[in-house]
Parts: structure tokens; C-alpha cells; sequence
């Protein structure tokens, strides 16, 4: 049998029991099995009998309801198993075997149970220690309900400690709980320094279970370490490193000491600005100065300080000379200096629309044109300092005739019926700008507005046919102006537009041998004999209105010339017209052919030429 057996508390253990016989177990009596366990008292009492296949479990003992034993796969083996250990089972088994060809023999196991303790736990001083205290309590651990009795120890930063007389003092306490398990209490009292507070201190627990040991450690607590200063610092905190008007600054007051009666003061000059911390808002050089920290010990009344010089760096308003707005005669020299007065170097730049026109403090310009006018902004910067800047502003206007800048552009084509003309001057005094007709009629509606070079002015004409329009400016020193010829196209429209065609039937007047058609027809060849009415489907409502106007007097002409017709019929039947001399009447001969002629004359000759209904060509010897 091995010399011990392990169980967690409460669980099952097991015991073995190995022999050699050449009995084997159940044969009739050739071999007896007895189980005992050893009182505290050292008596054996047995628990369990095997005799020829009858076992018997001892009644009234502790194990009566709890153990089996059993036979194993293994010749000459048997295991005792007892359920439920308990702490009071740590005692000594004893196997007892009989046998009537070997004799007996007997071994012992201890059983040993094990119980794992609750996580160790620690708890700090809340108080602040100071170095000059004697040694003081820094905390206590503790572990509960283990078996056997875990241990305790304590560490600084990784490192065991151990008593040491005046300095280090552990003090373990062990309290047997009432279900027989141990629980340790230890507590820690040591002589802190300045180096402890930053330390971190905490407890190993350390206990066993079956076959091994275990360990675990608590939390890490850090105390507070009162001692005094040394060394006292000022920092000076600002958004963008070096200072400049309108920052926020913080100054900061510290020292190397730490005590419950320290007094931090932040002043210049005598003034309070703050403890350990002072905010100077939107700071001027104004707020250049040195500025002092003190800390003070009210238990010692040892007094240390320090101090900071802190310089604010400024940059004024950029200074332009000649100032606002100045006046160039055209084909001179004109030159502006640009100063800011700054703690720190300066460049300074200016612009003209946004474009680099000159470094260097002063504007130099030669041979001036209208292209120099407008407006020219100083910008000084301090390149140590992103972003600190400032700028001015100079206006220069150039003397001079007007200049209109449109005279490239003097034809436009257009179909619409308003067009929009713009007309730019450039010249000093700003010109005046009026438009007029070919006619010499002045456009009235015209806007005008002031430019930085000079003047603008905008006009919208009315399209009826082809037509100019001129823009014309002048000032104190000249004139200048510009002519746009305007033509009108005609919008063809992809759509076929409707046609409608009126006629009205020929009516034949016969008198003094003539006679006369009226005939209204489209497409004629003659502008005299035909009236052409072409309506097109307009796409615009305005166009809709004017065709339907021309339709109507096309309408009423056609009317016209029916009476027309009509009576100069009745008025050759009432014989109120006479034939012309040298011709026949057509009432009193009838052609063969019964020809309808209509005689036609041109203005350049007296020959008359006669047509045939039919069209055919004949001569006034064939009338």
C-alpha cells in the first residue's frame, strides 16, 4: 500500500490495498480481508470483513454509510473507497490480509484532505504616511477557509519582504473557523521613504492540494508618502510654443515634496495670480514680466521658491506711406512703403488680386499704366510665428483719358429680341458712359457703377432689324468710344410650318375690250396679281399673335377686291364703261374658242400682249 492517499474535501478517496497469495480471493475461507482505521486514541477499529465471498460492513462507525470496497482487474487487489471525505478522515487505514497457505500480512495508508482557500484579499491605509513617522502600519491581507493552513507572504515591487528590526515588522495571525479550517491574517508595518510612493505593495497566498502546491496573488495598493521639498519648478505652458498677443498662457507652480500643509503661490510683482496654477487669457506685452512660485511647509514654515521670465511677442498694424488712396498721372513713377513694428523679424509681401506683386518693404512702379490701378494689400509676417500676420490696404488710381477695354469686340449677331451690352472703362476721374443710336438717340435705360480702375456700364437693346449702337465715355482728360453693330437673324424652326391658302374665284369684266381678272392666289409670280398668306405654326405666343393679325388683313384685302370686282362688273353692264378705242367687245364677238383674254401692259412699252385662257401666247392682229 502507498504510504498516503489525497482528496479534496468532499470528494471521493480511494485506498488501495495490493497482496501476493496463492489463495485467491472468494476461494471457500482461503482468504479474509479486513479494513481498520487508527482513533486518535491509537485504537484499530475495524470497518469492513471479506470472508469467502461474504463481506460485511462494520455498523456504527463514522465509514458505515460512506465506504465500498471493491475488486480490481488486477490479481491481489482491492480498493477502499469512502465517499464525502471529511476533515475528520485524516487518519491512518489499515488493509488486513489472512491467508491459510501464506500467513497474514497488513499495510497503512494516511489519508490526507485539502480544502482550497477563498481568494486573499488586501486593505490599505487611507492616511498619508510621512517619512519622518516611525513605522506605521501600511496594510493588512488576509485569506480564509483552507486546509491545511495556507500562507501569507508580502511584497514591495516584486521583492519579498522580511522582518528587519525598526524597519520591516510582519505579523501573521492563524484562526481555526468553526468547520475546522484555517484562515491566516497578516499585517505589515514598515518605515516608508520618498522612494515608497510609487511602490506597490501586495500578498501572496500560498497553499497546498492533492500532489502540488498553488499560489495566488491580491490586488496592488499604493499609500500616500508625505515628505518634504526640496527643489521647487515653474513651467510656462502656451498653445503654439513662443508667445503671442492673444494667447491663453498657463503657468504651473510644483515642487519635489509631498506634504498635507503645503501653500503654492503664483505671483508678479507682489500680485497673487494663483496656487499651483495660473491662467493668463488673451496676454498683450503687457503681460512680459518675470514671475515668481513659492511653496511653503506651514508644519516647518520652510519656505522655497523659484521663478520665470515670460515675454510676449507682438506685431502691430502694418503702416502704408502714402496712406487710403492715391493719385498716378498715366506714364509716372509712384513708390509706397509698407512697416510693422515687431519683437520679432518680419517679411513683408504685397498683393495685387491675390497675386505676388513686390517683396520687400517698398512698391516701386514705373511707367504707369491703367494696369497699376486698383487695389495693393501689404501683408508682414513673422516667420518664427505661423499665422502672426497683418496687412494693409493702398488704393492707387491712374489719371487719365478713358480707355474702353471692348474695342476687339464691335459685331454681334444675334436672334433674340432684347440683347444685353456691356460696355468697361477704365480712366481717372471715373467717366461717364452714355449709349446712343445710329440716329443719335440716347439709350436712357443704361446702369452705370463705379469699377477700381474706372466704370461699368449695361444696357439692354430692343432687336427689330439690324442696327448700331455706340457706348461712349469721357472724363476731365478725353474721350474714347465703341461701336457694336447688331444683326438680326431669323430663326428657322425644325418643324414644317402650316400653310394656308386663300382664293377667291376669277371674276371677268367686259368692257371696251378688256378685260379684267382678280384672282388671289399663293405662290403667284407676280408681286401686282398676287398676295402670298403664309402662317407658320410659331413655337412663342407672341409670334402666334402677329401671325394671326397678318392673316386677318391678308382676309379683309381678299374681300376688297371681290367688291371691287363686282361692281366694276355691274357698272360695265349698266354701260357706265366704255371700250377702249381700237378694241372689240367682247359681248358682241364670240370666239370659236370661246377664249377668256386678259391684256397686260408693261411700263416700259406700249405693245399690249394678249393671253388666252389657255394659256397661249397672241398677238393684237389675232384679237
Amino acid at each position: 500500500m502507498k504510504d498516503k492517499a489525497e482528496a479534496f474535501l468532499g470528494d471521493a478517496a480511494q485506498i488501495s490495498c495490493m497482496f501476493t497469495s496463492d489463495d485467491g480471493i472468494g476461494s471457500s475461507g482461503a482468504i479474509i480481508i479486513e479494513w481498520f482505521y487508527v482513533e486518535s486514541s491509537g485504537y484499530s477499529q475495524k470497518i469492513y470483513h471479506l470472508e469467502s465471498l461474504h463481506h460485511t460492513v462494520e455498523k456504527n462507525t463514522p465509514y458505515t454509510d460512506r465506504l465500498t470496497v471493491n475488486n480490481t482487474r488486477t490479481p491481489g487487489e482491492v480498493v477502499l473507497t469512502i465517499r464525502d471525505v471529511q476533515l475528520s478522515d485524516q487518519v491512518e487505514f489499515i488493509c488486513h490480509v489472512k491467508s491459510l497457505t501464506d500467513g497474514t500480512g497488513e499495510g497503512r495508508t494516511q489519508l490526507r484532505v485539502f480544502k482550497t482557500p477563498e481568494f486573499p484579499t488586501i486593505e490599505g491605509v487611507k492616511k498619508g504616511i510621512s517619512v519622518s513617522d516611525p513605522p506605521s502600519k501600511i496594510g493588512t491581507c488576509e485569506v480564509k477557509n483552507g486546509y491545511p493552513k495556507p500562507s501569507l507572504t508580502w511584497y514591495r515591487d516584486n521583492m519579498p519582504l522580511r522582518n528587519i528590526p525598526d524597519v520591516v515588522d510582519i505579523v501573521h495571525s492563524v484562526t481555526t473557523e468553526s468547520s475546522g479550517l484555517f484562515s491566516v491574517n497578516s499585517v505589515l508595518t514598515m518605515k516608508v521613504k520618498k522612494e515608497d510612493k510609487n511602490a506597490a505593495f501586495y500578498c501572496e497566498a500560498k497553499y497546498l492540494v492533492p500532489g502540488t502546491a498553488k499560489m495566488t496573488e491580491t490586488e496592488h495598493i499604493n499609500i500616500t508618502v508625505y515628505y518634504p521639498a526640496t527643489a521647487v519648478h515653474m513651467s510656462v505652458d502656451s498653445p503654439k510654443g513662443k508667445i503671442r498677443e492673444g494667447d491663453t498662457v498657463e503657468l504651473h507652480c510644483s515642487c519635489d515634496g509631498n506634504g498635507p500643509s503645503q501653500e503654492f503661490t503664483i505671483k508678479k510683482d507682489s500680485q497673487k495670480l494663483g496656487e499651483t496654477t495660473a491662467v493668463l487669457e488673451k496676454v498683450t506685452r503687457l503681460n512680459s514680466g518675470v514671475y515668481e512660485c513659492n511653496v511653503m511647509d506651514l508644519d516647518t514654515f520652510e519656505d522655497l521658491s523659484t521663478n520665470t521670465t515670460v515675454f510676449v511677442n507682438y506685431l502691430d498694424e502694418a503702416v502704408i506711406e502714402p496712406k487710403g488712396t492715391v493719385l498716378v498721372v498715366q506714364k509716372k513713377e509712384f513708390t509706397a512703403s509698407c512697416n510693422a513694428l515687431s519683437s520679432l523679424h518680419t517679411d513683408t509681401t504685397w498683393l495685387k488680386n491675390g497675386k505676388e506683386v513686390s517683396k520687400g518693404h517698398h512698391l516701386s512702379l514705373k511707367d504707369v499704366t491703367y494696369d497699376h490701378a486698383g487695389t495693393y494689400i501689404c501683408v508682414v509676417t513673422v516667420p518664427e510665428i505661423p499665422g502672426m500676420q497683418t496687412n494693409g490696404s493702398l488704393q492707387v488710381n491712374v489719371q487719365g483719358p478713358p480707355e474702353i477695354t471692348e474695342k476687339d469686340f464691335n459685331e454681334k449677331e444675334t436672334a433674340e429680341k432684347d440683347v444685353e451690352l456691356s460696355c468697361h472703362v477704365r480712366g481717372y476721374p471715373s467717366p461717364k458712359i452714355t449709349w446712343t443710336t445710329s440716329d443719335g438717340k440716347v439709350i436712357s435705360s443704361a446702369s452705370q457703377t463705379k469699377t477700381e480702375v474706372g466704370a461699368k456700364s449695361v444696357v439692354k437693346v430692343k432687336v427689330t432689324s439690324d442696327m448700331t449702337v455706340f457706348c461712349n465715355s469721357s472724363n476731365d482728360f478725353g474721350t474714347d468710344s465703341v461701336t457694336y453693330n447688331i444683326k438680326a437673324t431669323i430663326t428657322k424652326h425644325t418643324t414644317t410650318p402650316a400653310t394656308t391658302t386663300t382664293t377667291i374665284s376669277t371674276t371677268t369684266i367686259a368692257a371696251a375690250n378688256t378685260t379684267i381678272n382678280t384672282s388671289t392666289t399663293t405662290n403667284a409670280a407676280s408681286p401686282r396679281s398676287t398676295v402670298k398668306a403664309e402662317i407658320a405654326k410659331p413655337s412663342e405666343k407672341g409670334k402666334q399673335g402677329s401671325n394671326g393679325v397678318i392673316i386677318a388683313v391678308i382676309i379683309i384685302c381678299i374681300l376688297l377686291l371681290a367688291i371691287l370686282g363686282s361692281v366694276l362688273y355691274f357698272l360695265y353692264k349698266k354701260g357706265k364703261i366704255c371700250n377702249r378705242s381700237g378694241k372689240q367687245d367682247f359681248t358682241k364677238e364670240k370666239s370659236s374658242k370661246d377664249k377668256i383674254m386678259v391684256e397686260m401692259k408693261n411700263d416700259n412699252t406700249e405693245e399690249a400682249i394678249l393671253l388666252g385662257v389657255n394659256g397661249e401666247k397672241q398677238l393684237p392682229s389675232e384679237q
